[in-house]
């Protein structure tokens, strides 16, 4: 094992017992002072911000004629269910070439690769380079307040480009890199049709609302995904020609995805480029769960009084994630569920995508390809949500994605990993960007 990955594992070792759950609210500020000192002894200056939600952590150091901005985050999901991890999830564990533990991937070991690229950089040119570090404490429960951090110190944000949070390998081992990410509102549909639960009998007279919220969800959306709110795609940008070509160059995983998944087949027989034009490049609807009645064993015959469901809609450029409740409102009262209440759950974030035409992408890619020996997979955007776009918007720099994971890396499940040769791999990838972005080829 080479030198750096020793350093490396002790580092991540001691970010992953902290148990920085900002679900949960547990050591967000011990996280925050850790992630600061780490800075200080790499030779950056760190500075905590308050009044922003959990302690955001600013760094900057090094010299040079340009500005790379890191973006990473210190929380971590909980990690529940106990117990179906193999070993306690905040004790750093190394078996079969992987190091486990929560946050290992999401994203504790992101960021200590790009700690240990900047060390390797200083070892090997004798400096460090300009680099500013933005490492927030509330990604997982949505960064409701990093939009206004990062338009209130804008002016000191600024930078050339922007290396955002993660990355990694696909299930094929190709690295991987992305511009973008989805926007997302979550929301909860309610309805009650009773004051309390009611004898079953009373079916025959009384409104179940589990009919009733399952009529209003299935209106939300057609038999093949396309959803049916009225104006819900109205503001989406359309593709250029340089987006629909990196989509078509995409290798298509469809039936690989199709087998690892266990599903007959995908929304509309989607495949190649529909397949991936949906999934990365249009919006959707999806029901996180429908809560009502009773689900023990055996048989209660009850009349619930009351049915929930939780929904998220995932949101491409340029739609709005504060317009989705009200069109959804008014699609609702338009169908008549008048009852059907709608809660927005949290902030939502605003979909984001870089430039693909930018010199930075085509840098990153060729960093990647470099340090992979092997062609990188450029995606557009990634088909999950994040808090790139305060970023694009108030910094005008682009954003690149890439890191050290694997789809297997069990994000945000119980034994969660990284391969440790693709933190290797991913960290030189770092190191070879940075090369790259300030002129040291």
């Amino acid at each position: 094992m080479r030198p750096f990955l020793e350093e490396a594992r002790a580092l991540l070792a001691e970010l992953v017992a902290l148990p920085t759950v900002s679900a949960e609210g547990k050591a967000l500020a011990e996280g925050a002072e850790k992630v600061a000192a780490l800075f200080r002894d790499l030779g950056l200056t760190a500075e905590l911000a308050e009044g922003y939600g959990p302690p955001v952590v600013y760094a900057e150091g090094g010299e040079g004629g340009k500005t790379l901005l890191f973006y990473n985050h210190y929380d971590v999901q909980p990690p529940d269910p106990l117990e179906l991890w193999e070993s306690d999830p905040f004790t750093l564990v190394e078996r079969d070439g992987a190091w486990y533990g929560r946050g290992t991937h999401d994203d504790k070991g992101e960021l200590v690769a790009r700690l240990m690229a900047l060390k390797l950089f200083r070892e090997k040119h004798g400096f460090l380079p300009r680099v500013k570090f933005v490492v927030e404490g509330e990604e997982e429960v949505g960064s409701p307040h990093l939009e206004a951090y990062v338009e209130a110190h804008a002016p000191r944000l600024q930078a050339d480009a922007i290396l955002w949070e993660a990355g990694g390998v696909d299930a094929r081992g190709r690295p991987y890199l992305y511009a973008g990410l989805k926007g997302i509102v979550a929301l909860e549909l309610r309805v009650r049709t009773a004051r309390y639960d009611l004898h079953s009998s009373y079916g025959a007279v009384v409104e179940n609302p589990i009919y009733r919220l399952s009529r209003a969800l299935a209106s939300l959306r057609d038999e093949e995904g396309r959803v049916l709110i009225p104006g819900f795609y109205a503001k989406v940008r359309p593709l250029t020609p340089l987006e629909l070509e990196v989509l078509a160059e995409i290798p298509d995983e469809s039936e690989a995805l199709k087998e690892a998944f266990g599903v007959r087949d995908f929304l509309g027989g989607a495949r190649n480029l529909e397949f991936n034009q949906r999934l990365y490049a249009e919006p959707c609807v999806n029901i996180n769960g429908f809560h009502s009645g009773y689900g023990g064993p055996g048989s209660k015959t009850v009349l619930p009084g009351e049915a929930y469901a939780k929904l998220d809609f995932r949101l491409v450029p340029d739609q709005d994630p504060e317009e989705i409740p009200s069109l959804l409102r008014g699609h609702l009262e338009a169908q008549g569920f008048h009852d059907v209440e709608v809660v927005v759950l949290e902030k939502g974030e605003r979909p984001a995508r870089s430039d693909l035409s930018h010199p930075f992408v085509d840098l990153a890619r060729k960093a990647l390809e470099e340090a992979f020996g092997a062609k990188a997979v450029l995606y557009p955007n990634m088909a999950g949500s994040g808090p790139m776009y305060p970023f694009l918007h108030h910094l005008k720099a682009p954003a690149v994605g890439l890191g050290v994971g694997y789809p297997g890396s069990r994000v945000h499940s119980p034994n969660e990993h990284i391969r440790i040769r693709d933190f290797e791999r991913g960290t030189l990838a770092i190191l070879r960007l940075m090369e790259r972005f300030f002129g040291i080829l």
